[in-house]
């Protein structure tokens, strides 16, 4: 039987690895978090360098940002007035340079198909 948190949820310990990797993919899933992931692959930044990067107002970047903290994908560091990120593990990176792969594969597939579309449109 599961365990039950303070929240009614089960408890990550007595949660299946299914259901606890749904919650990180969720956690991937909005386009600026993505934008943030990718910048902090490269280096550490402080907010101000990443909010012309994401193109958005400044509220926006700092609630994606708590979003990423409490779910332990970066990383907080104060310098002065500065706030920098940087990524948790560097395992991060990697997954989006393989998603990366799978997509231009899934594109390239799709660019074929749609070739061989208008082409048979043609005959």
């Amino acid at each position: 039987m599961d365990e039950i948190g303070s929240h009614g949820r089960a408890t990550q310990a007595s949660t299946p690895l299914y259901q606890l990797k749904a919650e990180f993919f969720k956690t991937l899933g909005h386009p600026v978090r993505i934008r943030v992931l990718e910048l902090l692959a490269v280096r550490e930044h402080a907010v101000a360098e990443m909010l012309p990067e994401v193109g958005v107002e400044a509220a926006s970047l700092s609630q994606q940002l708590a979003v990423l903290r409490k779910a332990n994908l970066v990383l907080t560091r104060r310098e002065g007035s500065n706030v920098f990120y940087s990524l948790t593990h560097p395992e991060i990176a990697e997954l989006l340079r393989v998603a990366r792969g799978i997509l231009s594969g899934v594109l390239e597939g799709q660019a074929e198909l749609l070739a061989d579309l208008k082409a048979s449109r043609h005959t």
